[in-house]
């Protein structure tokens, strides 16, 4: 299978490396050009193309760039893709780094936005899992250490296709149905970062409230705005997961919240992360 993706930062980086790991040919793209990307190259495995003939044969291309850049891919990066070629969003809407996008702000689900500015429908997949966790944390299947990922669009062969590469890379994917649905793993929702089982995915989907969602998104943004660029991935995790009721009643939870908090309380906003800000 020949996959595609653009980007190259954290979540791209992470999804090169491991896809090329399990056996996918890669290939990766960026608005800066290959010469950008000789390093990425080099610690991914993946190989460098150019924007323009990144979509020739390929059967799956993965968007992996900030939610604002999307309008500004070239159209016929999706014009040259293969008609059966499947497109998927991995991405998260942050207003504090991709500024106010009306459309969103007045509840539209960022799929379908993102779905709209590309002219090709697409599946939800990788958005929900912080990028340093989506690396390490894969597992044999079978495991009860495995995470289970949500893959949602409105296409079941799309869906299909993308569950074997979630599932090949250590995780259990599971089918969240329609792009419709896909606000559900979106930021601020009960399923985003808390990294569940295969128990627990469905029933903190069922859970999530899209107007708490925006809220929570918004504090979260706020929160990780004031924590050190390098702060530990399992911490965040811990403290997600305890304040959607998941593990409550572990002390290691109780003490990753309070140091969470600690830090947090320790100083103001850096200027430098605000417009950075991200769990993933």
């Amino acid at each position: 299978m020949q996959i595609a993706i653009i980007g190259a930062g954290h979540v791209g980086e992470t999804l090169a490396t491991m896809l090329t790991r399990a056996g996918y040919a890669v290939k990766v793209a960026n608005s800066r050009g290959p010469a950008s990307l000789s390093d990425f190259a080099r610690r991914t495995g993946a190989t460098v193309a150019d924007l323009g003939t990144l979509s020739a044969g390929v059967d799956v291309l993965i968007i992996a760039i900030p939610l604002c850049k999307i309008p500004e891919i070239p159209p016929s990066v999706i014009a040259e893709l293969p008609p059966d070629a499947v497109v998927v969003d991995a991405n998260n809407y942050y207003p504090a780094r991709d500024g106010r996008l009306q459309a969103i702000d007045n509840g539209q689900n960022e799929s379908v936005w993102v779905s709209e500015q590309l002219g090709k429908p697409v599946v939800k997949a990788f958005n929900n899992i912080i990028a340093g966790r989506l690396g390490s944390q894969g597992r044999p299947r079978g495991s009860a250490e495995r995470i289970a990922l949500p893959v949602a669009g409105d296409d079941a062969a799309a869906r299909k296709v993308v569950m074997e590469i979630v599932e090949s890379l250590g995780f259990d994917a599971y089918d969240a149905g329609d792009i419709d649905a896909s606000w559900r793993q979106q930021p601020g929702t009960p399923a985003y970062c808390t990294d569940p089982n295969p128990a627990e995915l469905p029933r903190l989907l069922a859970r999530a409230d899209r107007l708490a969602a925006t809220r929570n998104r918004d504090q979260g943004a706020r929160l990780m705005a004031k924590l050190p660029a390098d702060y530990p991935a399992e911490e965040l995790v811990r403290v997600a997961r305890f304040f959607v009721g998941l593990d409550k009643w572990r002390v290691r939870s109780w003490v990753s919240v309070l140091k969470l908090m600690t830090v947090a309380l320790r100083g103001p906003t850096p200027p430098d992360r605000v417009s950075a800000v991200s769990t993933r």
